[in-house]
């Protein structure tokens, strides 16, 4: 994983483990697994509405927001990146 998912995924845990007053991570996590994903299900469809219409600058955009989602669900579920990984790198052989 690159530094910068290295770094997210670290601070998605931490507020994981010490919720703060606040924070968006901990109010997502909060709510629970059925709100992580109607909100990760809003950002691939953002992601597919960028990609056919609206420039690459939004898209890259909705992509990271796709992601820090899955990375807010993988947290969630106390899975770690690196399984999806491992699951890409064994598809890719």
């Amino acid at each position: 994983m690159s530094q910068v998912l290295d770094d997210l995924a670290a601070v998605i845990a931490d507020r994981k483990a010490n919720p703060r007053e606040g924070s968006y991570t901990c109010r997502l996590l909060a709510a629970g697994e059925d709100e992580i994903l109607k909100k990760l299900g809003e950002e691939a469809v953002e992601t597919i509405l960028a990609a056919k219409a609206q420039g690459d600058q939004r898209l890259v955009c909705e992509l990271a927001d796709l992601l820090y989602h899955t990375l807010v669900l993988l947290a969630y579920r106390d899975i770690p990146f690196a399984a999806v990984e491992a699951e890409l790198a064994h598809r890719f052989r």
